[in-house]
C-alpha cells in the first residue's frame, strides 16, 4: 500500500491554485470546488498528488505535509525570492532531517524537508523491519 494523495480544504480555490503552483506543483485537474497536482517527483516511480477541495470554513489541524526537496535550501531561497512567505528557513533537525516550515493560504502547515537515506532508514531504525 502507498500513500499517493492528500486533499486540504481551502476557502478560495484560485488563490489555492496559484499558491500551490507557485511552490512548483502541476495541475491536471481544475474545477469550482476541487483541483488536483502532481508532485514534483525524483524521476524514480510514479509522482504523488496533491489536491485541494472547497470548504465553508478551514481549521487547520495539527498535521503537517511534508514535501520531500533533494535541493530544499535552493527551493526555499527560490521561493522567498517569489515572494513566499516561510515560517522557519532550513533547519538540521536532531532526527536527521533538513526542514523548513511555511503555511498555506488557509494556515495548512507545511514542511520542505531533506532527509536523504535517513527518511527511512535513520540508524534508530526498528531492527528486521
Amino acid at each position: 500500500m502507498n500513500l499517493n494523495q492528500v486533499t486540504v480544504e481551502t476557502t478560495d480555490i484560485p488563490r489555492a491554485n496559484a499558491f500551490y503552483q507557485r511552490l512548483g506543483l502541476t495541475m491536471i485537474v481544475s474545477s469550482a470546488h476541487y483541483a488536483r497536482f502532481i508532485c514534483p517527483g525524483d524521476g524514480s516511480g510514479a509522482p504523488a498528488t496533491f489536491s485541494i477541495h472547497l470548504a465553508d470554513q478551514v481549521t487547520p489541524g495539527g498535521a503537517g505535509i511534508y514535501f520531500e526537496c533533494a535541493d530544499l535550501d535552493e527551493r526555499v531561497a527560490g521561493l522567498k525570492a517569489a515572494g513566499v512567505t516561510f515560517d522557519h528557513d532550513p533547519v538540521d533537525q536532531t532526527w536527521l532531517w533538513r526542514e523548513a516550515w511555511l503555511r498555506d493560504p488557509d494556515g495548512n502547515r507545511l514542511c520542505f524537508y531533506w532527509a536523504g537515506e535517513n527518511r527511512m532508514n535513520p540508524p534508530w531504525r526498528v531492527a528486521g523491519s
